[in-house]
């Protein structure tokens, strides 16, 4: 017999992680899964900004928490499963969305810079994910792991991008995301990615100061930049029963431009 279409998307009784997940693209895949049913566990560096981020959707009537924690850190990223598990029973989402960037032409790039978007990017996404599995998802054959991409992981950038290490760590988080789908499908995990283009955010205000928000909205077909609900249909397909048939995919949600960068 088949399933009510909603019910499908219904995440009551789940409970999700969301690194990075105080504000913007976090934030709002969290207020997704939140008003779904689901209850949530921010993580990122900054108590302050958590705070406020738990208190905006406890407003919206969500089960929100917090755990301050440095996700390029395997110790915290190891300390945020530890602390889910604790607080919430079990992992069944887990969105890992915490990321930096760095903007230097590549023959200038300084190597420390290169390292710090490196484990953020890609390192934390191995850590938080292998525990995450280890301690919850694998032992009840059962999870959904969502990867927060780019499209800067799918091809090159407009000339004014020097973004060398961010788009290689995003290049790195298809391909983990492929690798680890179809390892771990045997114990009912998928494994998809989101692969944004561009939002407005506080990682991208610079390129949008600079380049400005129309021009950057003309390199995509429809013509516009993301924004703050552009991600939340996506999240809920690959976070529910909706997604169960569904894994090793990446979703470019960017209004067509990786259509035009063949992605």
């Amino acid at each position: 017999m088949s399933t009510p279409v909603m019910k499908l998307f219904d995440l009551s009784g789940q409970t999700a992680v969301v690194t990075g997940g105080s504000r913007g693209l976090g934030l709002q895949i969290a207020e997704a899964l939140g008003e779904a049913g689901a209850k949530i566990l921010l993580s990122s560096r900054k108590a302050a900004d958590l705070e406020e981020a738990a208190a905006h959707l406890q407003a919206k009537g969500i089960d929100a928490r917090w755990v301050a924690a440095n996700a390029a850190q395997p110790e915290d990223g190891r300390r945020i499963v530890a602390d889910a598990m604790e607080r919430l029973g079990r992992i069944d989402i887990l969105v890992n969305n915490a990321g930096a960037t760095w903007g230097a032409p590549a023959e200038e790039h300084p190597l420390e810079a290169w390292d710090k978007v490196m484990d953020l990017n890609i390192r934390s996404l191995f850590v938080i994910s292998q525990a995450a599995a280890v301690t919850s998802m694998i032992p009840r054959r059962s999870g959904r792991i969502i990867n927060v991409a780019s499209i800067a992981g799918l091809g090159g950038n407009p000339s004014a991008m020097k973004t060398i290490a961010y788009n290689t760590s995003k290049g790195a988080a298809v391909n983990f995301t492929r690798a680890l789908a179809t390892e771990w499908g045997r114990y009912g995990i998928t494994v998809n990615a989101l692969a944004p283009g561009f939002f407005p955010s506080k990682m991208t205000k610079g390129l949008l100061d600079t380049l400005g928000a129309d021009k950057m909205a003309a390199h995509a077909p429809l013509n516009r930049l993301g924004d703050d609900d552009d991600l939340k249909g996506a999240t809920l397909l690959f976070a529910s029963a909706a997604g169960k048939h569904i894994t090793g995919q990446i979703l470019p949600v960017d209004g067509g431009v990786s259509a035009l960068i063949g992605g």
